[in-house]
């Protein structure tokens, strides 16, 4: 069942992404899952420098709805919902990361840096291997696969 929802996941993120990029939007996840016994098609969009409104979201929700629908891809009936995926959302990828350059962040690690397992600093720059993290007077440099979460620290 997990690689038949995982295939179709895949279909719908090949179907709906020229929508959101026409709208100069990133897909950044889409999670598809039951609540109370209702099927969720949740999808997370968002500007590549951050920053997405509702108006945006409720256009972008309904021009998807119409698509997946002329599509038929998903059998039964759905809820569909759009939405920003919020200033504190898990960091996952080479992009995310990017878009908080020069902010604070908490980075929490598989394997010590330096002795630690969780860094708090300013990120200070990405590459295809490494984020850099200032922390007071320490770099660290953090290799993506160390990485079991992160996530901007808002204050």
């Amino acid at each position: 069942m997990q690689s038949q929802a995982r295939e179709l996941i895949d279909k719908i993120k090949e179907l709906i992404n020229p929508c959101i990029t026409s709208h100069g939007l990133e897909l950044v996840e889409i999670n598809y899952f039951y609540q109370a016994n209702k099927l969720i098609l949740r999808i997370f969009i968002d500007r590549p420098e951050g920053g997405i409104n509702i108006d945006e979201c409720a256009l972008v929700n309904q021009e998807l709805g119409s698509i997946l629908d002329a599509a038929g891809l998903i059998q039964q009936s759905y809820t569909l919902e759009v939405s920003s995926p919020g200033v504190d959302r898990v960091l996952k990828t080479w992009d995310d990361f990017k878009r908080v350059i020069n902010r604070n962040l908490v980075v929490f690690l598989n394997e010590s840096i330096k002795g630690k397992h969780e860094i708090h600093g300013i990120l200070k720059r990405v590459d295809s291997t490494f984020i850099y993290i200032e922390s007071g007077e320490q770099e660290f440099l953090i290799p993506y696969t160390k990485i079991t979460r992160a996530k901007q620290v808002i204050e």
